[in-house]
C-alpha cells in the first residue's frame, strides 16, 4: 500500500520542483505518470523538461505517442497511463482516487500555494484520500527547504 505526498509549492514553481521529484522517483526505479488537466499545459511541461540541464536529463514523453509504454515518465491528462507507473504525480488539481494511492508505490500531489483555488482543491483531495484510509504526508517549502508538516 502506497501513500499520498502533498507538496505545497510556495518558493519554487512547478517547473523547478517537478524535475527534482521525478529524479527521485526514477532513482527509486519507478516509472512515473504525470497527470494534469490540460493538454496544452502538459506540452508546456514537456518543453520545460527538455530545457533542463543535460546532466540532469529526464527521459519522458507525452501520452499519445508510439512509445508510451516504454516511457519512464509519461505526461498525460488521462486517468490510465500506458507506461504502467509505480508513481503518479498530479498537477493543476488533477484527480487522484484512493484506489490509486493504495495500489501505487507513491502518489504526489503538487499544488501552487500562491493560488487559493489550488490550495482549496488540495485540501479537498487530502480530506478525500485520508477519509478513505489512505496514508498521507504534507510537505511545505515555506521555510526555504522541504519539511514534513503533517502525516496520517
Amino acid at each position: 500500500m502506497g501513500a499520498a505526498y502533498f507538496y505545497h509549492l510556495t518558493q519554487k514553481p512547478l517547473e523547478a520542483t517537478l524535475p527534482m521529484l521525478l529524479g527521485k522517483a526514477l532513482g527509486a526505479g519507478w516509472r512515473v505518470a504525470v497527470r494534469g488537466t490540460d493538454a496544452a499545459r502538459m506540452e508546456w511541461l514537456d518543453q520545460k523538461l527538455w530545457l533542463g540541464p543535460e546532466d540532469g536529463f529526464l527521459p519522458h514523453g507525452i501520452a499519445g505517442g508510439p512509445h508510451d509504454a516504454a516511457q519512464p515518465v509519461l505526461l498525460t491528462v488521462a486517468k490510465e497511463a500506458a507506461n504502467d507507473p509505480q508513481c503518479l504525480m498530479t498537477v493543476d488539481g488533477a484527480d487522484v482516487a484512493p484506489d490509486e494511492v493504495q495500489t501505487l508505490e507513491r502518489v504526489c500531489v503538487l499544488f501552487d500555494g500562491n493560488d487559493p483555488v489550488a490550495v482549496d482543491v488540495a485540501r479537498g483531495q487530502w480530506r478525500s484520500l485520508t477519509g478513505a484510509g489512505c496514508s498521507a504526508q504534507y510537505w511545505s517549502e515555506e521555510s526555504g527547504r522541504w519539511e514534513k508538516k503533517a502525516e496520517t
